[in-house]
C-alpha cells in the first residue's frame, strides 16, 4: 500500500499457540503491527502437528517476528518483560492461572506499562464454566452449533475451527477499539474473548427464531427451508451443484430459462411461501428435471440468467479458482512441509483477510517466521550486548536460529 499500514507502530507481544490466539496476532499483524511471537525453545506445538492441524501454523503465522525463549528461567522472564514495557499490546491463550504463575497477568504487567492493552482468549469469559478446558468441537457441541449442523440426532461439528478463528477475530476488534480508547484516554486496558460466547453468537439467530415464533429451530439438514428452491441437487453423471430460486421473479426465471411452462402456471405455486409449502413435492420435480444435465451446463445457464447457484468445491481446488487468483485473493508464500520436521520448505498460496483498504487487499510481508528467526534482533532491541546474548544462548535460555 502506497500509505503506511493503520497499525504501523503498534507492537503486540503475543504469547499465544493453537488457533485463536495467533488469528488476533495474524489480522494485527496484517494490518501493520509488528508482531512477537514468543515460543518454547521447542516451539510452538503448532509447528508439529499433523492430519488437520497441519495447517494451523502456515495460516496463522505470517508477518510474524519469532523470539524463542525459556520463560520458566528467571532471565527468560526478564526478556518478556523488557519486551512488554515497550509494547502497546499484550496477547495471550492459556490456561486459566497461567500467565499469572508466569508474573505475566494484566495486574502485574499493566503496573509495568500503564498504556498496555492485554487482550485474552479463553474457552470461557469468567463464570460458572470457566473452569472447563474447552476446545472447538466441546463448545459447538454444548454451544448449540454441532446440533444445528448435522442431521437430526447426529451432531457434527463445522468444517473449519469457526470458533477459534471468529473469537481471534473478536479479540482483534477488541484491541482495536481498546487503541482507540486509548487514543483518547492515555490508558491501557484489558479485553477478553471466549470460544463458547463466540459460538452462542453464531446461533443466536436460531435463538431469537425461537423467541420471535415458539418453534425450536430444526437442524439445518432437517429445516423447513425459507425458500423453495435452494438445495443441491445430483445432476448428469453424478454431479452436484447447488441450485436457488429465492424469490418470486427468479422463480419465474427459472421456469422460463429451462420451459417449466407447467411449473409457472400452477396455482398452487404462485409465491415463494405458495412453493415452500409444497417443497416436499417440488423438489423431487425438479430433481428428475435437472438430472439430464451436467453441473457445467446448469452452470453457464444460471450464471446467464443471474440465478444464484454454486460448484460443490472442495478445499484444495480454491488454490486455483479464477475468482480469488484474478483478484488477487491468494499470495505466494514459503512454509515448511509437512510439520515432519524435516526442514524441507514449499512454496504454495495462501488466503488474505477477506477485506480490501481503500481497493487494496493487505498483503503478505513476511512468511511464518522459522523459530527463533528474529530472538537476536529484539533482544539487541531492548539493550542485550552480543556478549549477554552468547550466554543466554550457552545457557539455554534464548533459542536462535542456525
Amino acid at each position: 500500500m502506497a500509505e503506511p499500514l493503520p497499525l504501523a507502530g503498534i507492537r503486540v507481544v503475543e504469547f499465544t499457540h493453537m488457533v485463536m490466539g495467533p488469528t488476533c496476532g495474524m489480522i494485527l499483524a496484517d494490518l501493520g503491527a509488528e508482531v512477537i511471537k514468543v515460543e518454547p525453545l521447542a516451539g510452538d506445538n503448532t509447528r508439529k502437528l499433523l492430519g488437520s492441524g497441519a495447517g494451523f501454523f502456515p495460516m496463522f503465522n505470517r508477518n510474524k517476528k519469532s523470539i524463542a525463549v525459556d520463560v520458566k528461567d528467571p532471565r527468560g522472564r526478564e526478556i518478556i518483560l523488557k519486551l512488554v514495557a515497550g509494547a502497546d499490546v499484550f496477547s495471550e491463550n492459556f490456561k486459566g492461572g497461567t500467565m499469572d504463575r508466569l508474573g505475566f497477568s494484566y495486574e502485574a504487567l499493566s503496573k509495568l506499562n500503564p498504556t498496555l492493552i492485554y487482550v485474552s482468549h479463553k474457552g470461557f469469559l469468567p463464570g460458572p464454566y470457566d473452569h472447563r478446558t474447552a476446545l472447538d468441537e466441546v463448545v459447538q457441541m454444548m454451544g448449540g452449533l454441532a446440533y444445528m449442523t448435522g442431521p437430526e440426532g447426529r451432531p457434527l461439528r463445522a468444517g473449519t475451527s469457526v470458533n477459534d478463528i471468529m473469537g481471534g477475530m473478536f479479540g482483534a476488534i477488541g484491541v482495536l477499539a481498546s487503541l482507540q480508547q486509548r487514543a483518547r484516554t492515555g490508558k491501557g486496558g484489558e479485553v477478553a474473548s471466549a470460544l463458547f460466547e463466540n459460538n452462542v453468537f453464531l446461533v443466536a439467530q436460531h435463538m431469537m427464531q425461537y423467541a420471535v415464533t415458539g418453534v425450536a429451530a430444526n437442524p439445518m439438514p432437517e429445516r423447513i427451508n425459507a425458500w423453495a428452491v435452494y438445495d443441491v441437487f445430483k445432476v448428469k453423471d453424478d454431479e452436484q451443484i447447488f441450485l436457488s430460486a429465492v424469490s418470486d421473479t427468479q422463480w419465474a426465471i427459472l421456469c422460463k430459462e429451462f420451459g417449466f411452462d407447467d411449473l409457472r402456471d400452477d396455482p398452487r405455486l404462485v409465491t415463494n411461501n405458495d412453493r415452500v409449502k409444497l417443497r416436499d413435492w417440488l423438489i423431487p420435480v425438479l430433481r428428475e428435471r435437472f438430472k439430464p444435465f451436467s453441473a457445467t451446463e446448469l452452470s453457464e445457464r444460471f450464471e446467464k440468467t443471474g440465478l444464484p447457484y454454486a460448484p460443490i468445491t472442495r478445499p484444495q481446488d480454491l488454490f486455483d479458482d479464477p475468482h480469488l487468483l484474478a483478484t488477487g485473493g491468494l499470495t505466494p508464500v514459503t512454509v515448511a512441509a509437512d510439520n515432519t520436521g524435516a526442514g524441507r520448505e514449499i512454496q504454495t498460496r495462501v488466503a488474505l483477510l477477506p477485506l480490501a483498504l481503500n481497493g487494496e487487499r493487505l498483503q503478505l510481508r513476511s512468511n511464518p517466521p522459522k523459530l527463533g528467526a528474529d530472538t537476536i534482533e529484539l533482544l539487541q532491541s531492548i539493550g542485550y550486548s552480543e556478549d549477554a546474548i552468547e550466554q543466554l544462548k550457552v545457557d539455554g535460555v534464548i533459542g536462535t536460529q542456525e
